[in-house]
């Protein structure tokens, strides 16, 4: 989680407290071990792979239940946080979903929206790669392999997610 926060093995090093050779040395074998790269390495910059970013979203969703789970143990009131990731294609009629975003942020103040702007097609793939939480289409949409749902008082617009998502089970979404 750090060396991809820093996108440095030195500062990410630095941070932990530890030298940048025995970072890069357990990362290596970590990734030798997981048979993939998590890292694209250019010189001193890096970035993440698309398997670097799902084992990072995997992670934050990982220390994000912990928190949750030590919060609920305490008994404190149920607050609901986390990070929800959107796709969506880029088009003029964007502003409706900045419209969803922050009447959500507003219900739920500790709640991350991240959003993501490709074609229709990179997000679908984005998706089923588990890269994001639901997607905002403009029909007409393959809709094949998903739930959808259309946005009411709209006839255009489909927000779409795995057959598996908590959202799949409702008929409409409402702003």
């Amino acid at each position: 989680m750090t060396v991809a926060k820093e996108q440095s093995f030195t500062r990410a090093a630095e941070q932990l407290h530890i030298t940048q050779p025995t970072l890069s040395r357990q990362l290596a074998a970590f990734e030798e071990e997981l048979g993939l790269e998590l890292f694209v390495r250019k010189g001193k910059s890096i970035t993440l792979t698309e398997e670097g970013i799902l084992l990072k979203r995997r992670a934050l969703e990982i220390l994000d239940l912990e928190d949750r789970t030590l919060e609920e143990l305490k008994g404190s009131e149920e607050v609901i946080c986390g990070t929800v990731t959107v796709g969506c294609g880029e088009f003029a009629a964007v502003e409706i979903l900045a419209r969803i975003c922050r009447s959500y942020k507003e219900k739920y103040p500790l709640v991350q929206i991240a959003l993501h702007t490709a074609t229709a097609d990179t997000i679908y793939e984005m998706m089923n790669k588990g890269l994001v939480d639901a997607a905002l289409f403009m029909e007409p949409v393959d809709t094949e392999g998903l739930d959808y749902i259309r946005i009411k008082d709209s006839d255009h617009w489909v927000v779409g997610m795995r057959p598996d998502d908590p959202l799949a089970g409702k008929q409409f979404i409402k702003c």
